[in-house]
């Protein structure tokens, strides 16, 4: 079962991630987009780790229905709405049970994707962040590691797609052969969540 205290651990992971991969997400972002995803996500996450310190939902889905709302205010431009949806609607599935079952979680994480597909009005393909959220949400199903690996290789695919949704689509076929920063920055939510839980299982901190 996941507490509250895992879903905290995975949101320091995931904001050690942005930290450590700024550099490149913006970059990945530079010739397709506004060259700004990996600074505002740090921005984002940096805050979603310090609201977190400061309050403590006692529920998995308290914890995210905050890091949710803090994204949404403090990150600019489509990642903050997007990730906080993704973020917001999972907690709201979860509700306020103090603990959830790694199937619940998936299930949840699904809805969360596909608000984000309603938000966006994106599918898989589109060469957005759902490249790699849809296949790794889905393989969250058979487990961490499965999903980790299904962001992972959903990211990498982006680089031959035409983008037909967001900033890069203005660009027609300019933007194929560029990886798609959003489902990069995505693949690092679901790293991290397989680090949590493999750290979890064996007593360290994630990244030990």
């Amino acid at each position: 079962m996941l507490d509250a205290d895992f879903f905290r651990r995975w949101l320091a992971s995931v904001a050690a991630a942005v930290d450590r991969e700024a550099d490149r997400l913006t970059a990945l972002d530079s010739p397709i987009g506004d060259a700004d995803h990996g600074g505002n996500l740090r921005r984002g996450f940096t805050a979603v780790v310090a609201v977190l310190e400061t309050e403590a939902p006692a529920a998995p889905g308290a914890v995210l229905t905050l890091a949710g709302r803090r994204l949404i205010s403090t990150v600019g431009g489509a990642s903050g709405p997007l990730y906080g949806t993704l973020l917001r609607r999972t907690g709201t599935v979860l509700g306020e049970a103090p603990q959830v079952s790694e199937a619940e979680f998936a299930a949840a994480l699904r809805a969360g994707v596909a608000a984000v597909a309603t938000l966006g009005g994106a599918a898989p393909g589109d060469k957005t962040m759902l490249d790699a959220l849809v296949p790794g949400a889905d393989a969250l199903l058979t487990s961490f590691a499965a999903a980790r690996e299904a962001a992972r290789l959903g990211a990498l695919a982006t680089v031959p797609l035409q983008a037909r949704k967001g900033r890069a689509s203005y660009l027609g076929a300019r933007s194929v052969g560029h990886q798609d920063p959003g489902a990069a920055s995505s693949a690092l939510l679901f790293e991290a969540l397989a680090d949590t839980a493999e750290a979890a299982a064996t007593g360290e901190a994630p990244g030990e």
